[in-house]
């Protein structure tokens, strides 16, 4: 292979201590249909035998760029780093233990080639590695993707591939380690369309790692800005005292208390209303996501009373009127119970 000036693509990989599988990761990069690229993998100062390997590759196909650090900074600012260094109109992101299929490249091009109000296209993917395959299938179409990114992260960032001219100044926070795929995602949602390509083009791996409660707690605390963030742009100031009620509106939440339910009720009606004026979420899918969440809430609320049900019915008709006939009953007998 020649180097090539001007690539198409730039493939941005991280690698820290990924040995066991970077062989599996390289060759399912390097065998893609679309070849028109280079790869730029950023090694973290690894303690295995990852740096040899890729070394290894690079005298076989000198479209490998190696980054070597010689200090650990971690895998958003080597995704910047990456970035910065990239000369592809494209780039594509993925890590450094999972597998491409053979026509993924080939297939987001032309997504993004074809339709220029898409800059981020994903795909969907398989997770693997810890038992039976799981299918994760995203929302495929951009308004359905926006809306569902205040409950969660609906592109798979592995799978990414964006037009460079698209992100701007924009770039991975790495105060936001580990969600900051999340976090940049969430951001650029306000400058350009999503789009995941209905087919699973990517084995992710996963790993039976034992994730601490410190760890678990940061990330939580990750994600809920990452949520409050995006309320801004409906004009919710984050440091509202209802600011939970607006969270739990978008984003499901188990076991609240009837005066909850009712207050996360009325947050969704002015999250609607902002919505109406300002138009940032399509206003159809924001209201049909809203309503769906709002009906999950009351099925798993943590108690009943009769007030509660009374309330529901009188106060919030239309809201009632879209819940299920038989969730209406059991709605109705748990509220009688007072369970």
């Amino acid at each position: 292979m020649q180097i090539l000036q001007n690539p198409v693509i730039s493939v941005i990989i991280p690698v820290f201590n990924a040995a066991s599988f970077l062989d599996e990761t390289l060759k399912s990069i390097l065998s893609q249909t679309f070849s028109d690229f280079e790869l730029i993998i950023l090694n973290d100062k690894s303690t295995d035998e990852s740096l040899n390997i890729i070394k290894k590759f690079q005298q076989e196909d000198n479209r490998i760029i190696i980054i070597d650090k010689e200090e650990n900074v971690g895998p958003a600012n080597l995704r910047n780093e990456g970035i910065n260094a990239a000369k592809g109109e494209y780039i594509a992101l993925m890590d450094a233990d999972d597998i491409a299929m053979p026509t993924r490249f080939e297939k987001q091009i032309e997504v993004l080639k074809n339709n220029p109000e898409i800059g981020v296209c994903g795909t969907w993917f398989t997770f693997f590695g810890t038992g039976k395959n799981k299918i994760i299938k995203h929302n495929t179409e951009p308004d359905a993707i926006k809306v569902s990114f205040l409950h969660s992260c609906n592109i798979g960032n592995p799978t990414v591939m964006f037009k460079k001219e698209v992100l701007g100044d924009l770039k991975f926070d790495n105060d936001y380690v580990p969600v900051e795929d999340y976090d940049l995602w969430s951001r650029l949602l306000a400058k350009t369309n999503f789009y995941n390509i209905p087919e699973s083009l990517l084995n992710y791996r996963q790993h039976n790692n034992n994730i601490s409660k410190t760890k678990i707690d940061n990330v939580n605390r990750s994600v809920r800005r990452v949520k409050i963030n995006q309320l801004t742009q409906l004009e919710i100031n984050p440091e509202d005292p209802k600011i939970d009620f607006y969270l739990n509106a978008v984003s499901f939440k188990k076991r609240l208390s009837p005066e909850e339910v009712i207050e996360t009720i009325n947050a969704s009606k002015v999250l609607i209303s902002q919505n109406e004026k300002l138009g940032y979420f399509n206003l159809e899918v924001f209201q049909k996501h809203i309503t769906k969440n709002l009906i999950r809430i009351i099925r798993n609320a943590g108690s009943y009373n009769l007030s509660f049900y009374k309330h529901l019915k009188n106060n919030e008709s239309v809201l009632f009127q879209k819940i299920k006939w038989i969730d209406k009953v059991i709605l109705y007998f748990k509220s009688l119970k007072g369970k």
